[in-house]
């Protein structure tokens, strides 16, 4: 098995394939970055579910149980998309954060406070780098 360079990019596309195939459950490698995004996007109703696993290796697994509309069958979660990648860094001021769908989505930042979202930063005046887009 290869190393994987951007394992946010991993994790977003392990979830973006997982709906395109309708699974309820996706496992996905922990780290604490992928737990605090996992978090935001339980907290503001894009997954049903999740929970912090342990393995033998000491890694440990996210599983998130992904979130569907019950009469149309569709995802909550519409498009999930990498902002900031290994190879061009998006560092953003906390004027500067993007403001996804006109604040209809969220963007999910890293800043010196955590993990947040970009409303979160914004009332916190605090900037980092965009890890990604959820709408």
């Amino acid at each position: 098995m290869s190393a994987v360079t951007d394992s946010i990019g991993d994790y977003l596309t392990r979830v973006r394939n997982a709906i395109m195939a309708r699974h309820r459950v996706v496992e996905i490698p922990a780290s604490n970055l992928k737990k605090h995004i996992t978090e935001i996007l339980y907290q503001k109703g894009y997954i049903h579910r999740y929970k912090f696993e342990e393995t033998p290796n000491g890694q440990g697994v996210i599983k998130i149980a992904l979130k569907y509309d019950p009469y149309t069958r569709e995802s909550a979660i519409t498009k999930l998309t990498r902002y900031s990648r290994p190879g061009l860094r998006q560092y953003k001021g906390a004027d500067e954060l993007p403001r996804v769908m006109n604040g209809l989505g969220v963007a999910i930042v890293s800043t010196s406070k955590g993990v947040m979202t970009d409303k979160e930063a914004r009332s916190l005046n605090v900037g980092g780098e965009v890890l990604c887009f959820v709408y």
